[in-house]
């Protein structure tokens, strides 16, 4: 089958390896549809993490199950499902308790020995914990297949970011940051009852997104500039809930400073660089809290499942590029130059 492969710094390829088998008796083997590049995959791209030469890349997909080890009872061949961009048993204490990116057993797509979701199959482990069911009939709707394709990843993310946050009905929110997830914390943030949310942006496109999304007003300045700038559209106190979700020093400092007292940021933007732009004491005299990190997005999926079917919820506007397997070089070469906000990976 044809794979994604990282071959150093900007120098993925699409080459052939072999098809996925069943190894374990909770493994499951599917067949890939849809998948897409995610942003934190540039830092990679980049070289900015660390990433050995013949790794497979990519971790947001859904497809059909195409096979099952014995004890897999959850799912059966043939039916539909999206998987999370981290597998989990989903009985550990960690999964009964919601936190399913720190299962004892999880793992994520791409580690070595592991399959990639950008390929046109993978083998996923502790399938019964791991994979959610969907609709027969959404195979035949592409927008509905791409908006259910956010729940593996970048949709569950923004609404991570925006629990963490505190948004709540009546709320004030600011989003640092006009990437996929940013955008989709916007989406999450309507979704909970905000009623102002200010977007941090600078691409016309992307908060013009925002804006479909719900935000009330954007905000285009940086630094000192976007601070002075969100502060009065709050009568000069700042957001309830802020979200950040670029994880640069920078951006990092810029939520905290455009925070209420006594409210709190959610963070997301996996951090890279010198990326703490955290004053203890400052959060301290203002009753500031942080809370955030890697989404548990397979433990989101049962609640904002059922508002995607319904059209309720709808984040397929954040892929604005579609390519065959053939074409993700040239995806992530169209991210990396900012000519595409989200690439979507087409196998059928």
């Amino acid at each position: 089958m044809r794979a994604t492969i990282f071959r150093g710094p900007y120098d993925v390829r699409v080459e052939d390896v072999p098809e996925p088998v069943i190894q374990r008796p909770t493994d499951a083997v599917v067949r890939i549809l849809r998948a897409c590049v995610c942003g934190s995959d540039l830092w990679a791209y980049r070289g900015e993490t660390a990433r050995k030469p013949g790794q497979r890349i990519g971790h947001e997909f859904l497809g059909t199950v195409e096979a099952v080890g014995a004890e897999v009872t959850g799912v059966r061949v043939g039916d539909l499902v999206v998987v999370p961009f981290v597998w989990s048993d989903g009985v550990c204490d960690y999964c009964r308790e919601g936190l399913t990116t720190s299962c004892e057993h999880g793992g994520f797509w791409g580690a070595v020995g592991h399959d990639g979701g950008q390929g046109e199959a993978a083998r996923v482990p502790y399938a019964d914990g791991t994979l959610v069911k969907l609709p027969q009939e959404a195979a035949s709707d592409d927008r509905l297949l791409a908006a259910l394709l956010s729940l593996s990843d970048v949709m569950g993310t923004g609404h991570h970011a925006a629990l963490g946050a505190g948004v709540r009905p009546g709320a004030t929110v600011a989003v640092v940051g006009d990437g996929a997830v940013g955008l989709c914390a916007v989406l999450a943030a309507k979704r909970l009852g905000a009623e102002q949310i200010i977007a941090l942006g600078r691409h016309g496109d992307r908060t013009d997104i925002a804006r479909r999304f719900g935000a009330t007003d954007v905000v285009a300045e940086r630094g000192e500039a976007a601070v002075e700038a969100v502060r009065a559209l709050t009568r000069g106190q700042g957001a309830h809930a802020v979200v950040e979700a670029v994880g640069t020093e920078q951006s990092m400092r810029t939520a905290l400073d455009i925070t209420r007292d006594g409210g709190a940021v959610g963070y997301v933007g996996v951090p890279h660089g010198s990326a703490t732009g955290v004053d203890l004491s400052t959060m301290f005299a203002r009753n500031i809290a942080l809370r955030g990190g890697v989404a548990p997005v397979r433990a989101y999926i049962p609640d904002l499942l059922p508002d995607v079917l319904d059209g309720r919820l709808d984040p397929s506007p954040v892929f604005d590029l579609t390519v065959g397997i053939e074409g993700v070089p040239g995806g992530y070469q169209a991210m990396d130059e900012r000519t595409a906000l989200k690439v979507l990976v087409t196998n059928g």
